[in-house]
């Protein structure tokens, strides 16, 4: 279980840490000005710190300190890594429609304290929702959100249950979002037949020699491979809506008050794009319900958790009325769908040498695949009862 990221002794580690990524990546941390980048933005007072903030692996990210007529005044400063989004420009954009989209929909319906429940970006001087320095870096920066913390894994149920409440809250709210299409920033991103395609081209290149080693896991995706088109075809067939989701549904992407563990915020918009709302929900209970790590090599400590399941289903369909029939039908299988096409994601790039996901060991792609297999067959025996409790949950919810 992990504990909240807070102001506390990590920090100090995540900073090297930060320190030792920047110099991968062609600068340091001493090289950044803050003072004049931060000058780029919009925000209230004056300059006092920057100091590393959270446990994302994407981006750097600051919590920035102003002094406000003797007040301080805080801000969450992003450098966006380019290199993995590679269309800062349209992120941003998505990322600003949305937000300010949620804050109209909140403000509608009379909620109260609105800025702590929906991301505000802090535009810049030139009135842009970003920054690109001389050098070439994009930057953002947002409203901080003051007594909220995030968790790196579900400490409790009451937490697993707040955060999919909170992900079908964000959900419902933009699902009257007008036109035109949000930009789709990475293409085919939960497209499992275009995965399989993938996977079957690394197989027949085996560049690394190593497809006699895995023929168990790749008889396993065979086994499964009429699965893998349903909901596209479903989708295409005009029975499952295309909505606007978050794509990236796990606990750490949802702060929850830190005195009443409610949810009050979902962060890291990045992904936020077209897709299906099935998705959100299936990578939301790969993620949160796993009894063991990611990349566990002793299989036998892997396991789908049912009362954690149960949590997450509660949750989400509290907020999820705007669900459709055929939506409702296929949420236990986009469990088994989204954590099959992990487990494939892992496999292609382990027969492909390890040249997307990074590894610390050796098989450590060929593990994360297996232990997201055996989450699969773990939720294939409990299939059953997944469903009882989504028919239990949709039930309540509508009454």
């Amino acid at each position: 279980m992990g504990g909240h990221i807070g102001f506390n002794a990590a920090l100090l580690v995540l900073g090297l840490f930060r320190c030792r990524r920047a110099l991968e990546k062609g600068g340091t941390v001493a090289d950044w000005d803050f003072q004049d980048i931060v000058s780029h933005f919009r925000a209230w007072g004056d300059f006092v710190e920057a100091q590393p903030h959270g446990s994302g692996h994407i981006h750097d990210t600051y919590k920035v300190t102003f002094n406000m007529a003797g007040t301080p005044v805080h801000y969450l400063l992003q450098r966006i890594n380019h290199r993995v989004f590679k269309q800062p420009a349209a992120i941003m954009d998505n990322i600003l429609r949305v937000t300010d989209h949620v804050r109209s929909r909140l403000k509608a319906e009379g909620f109260s304290d609105v800025t702590r429940h929906s991301l505000c970006i802090v535009f810049s001087r030139n009135r842009k929702p970003c920054y690109q320095d001389s050098a070439g870096h994009w930057w953002r920066m947002y409203l901080f959100v003051e007594g909220a913390v995030t968790y790196d894994a579900v400490d409790s149920l009451d937490h697993a249950y707040e955060a999919a409440k909170a992900y079908a809250r964000f959900q419902a709210l933009v699902s009257d979002l007008p036109e035109p299409r949000l930009h789709e920033t990475i293409p085919d991103f939960h497209n499992t037949p275009a995965r399989l395609t993938a996977l079957r081209e690394a197989v027949e290149r085996d560049s690394c020699g190593r497809v006699a080693s895995v023929q168990r896991e790749i008889e396993f995706v065979e086994s499964r491979a009429d699965q893998c088109g349903r909901l596209l075809a479903r989708q295409r067939a005009g029975e499952l809506p295309e909505r606007v989701t978050h794509n990236d549904t796990k606990i750490n992407n949802v702060l929850l008050d830190e005195k009443t563990g409610k949810g009050v915020c979902v962060i890291d918009l990045d992904t936020v794009m077209p897709g299906l709302a099935l998705y959100d929900f299936g990578d939301m209970v790969r993620s949160c319900t796993a009894s063991a790590a990611e990349d566990e090599p002793d299989l036998s400590k892997v396991r789908m958790r049912m009362d954690v399941f149960e949590a997450v289903a509660r949750g989400f369909l509290s907020e999820a009325r705007f669900l459709m029939h055929a939506e409702r039908e296929e949420l236990v299988f986009s469990c088994r769908l989204i954590t099959l096409m992990l487990g494939m994601r892992f496999l292609t790039d382990y027969l492909s040498g390890d040249t997307y996901f990074k590894v610390k060991r050796d098989n450590h792609n060929l593990d994360r695949c297996r232990a997201q297999f055996a989450m699969v067959e773990s939720m294939e025996a409990q299939a059953d009862r997944m469903e009882q409790i989504v028919a239990e949950c949709w039930q309540k919810s509508a009454s």
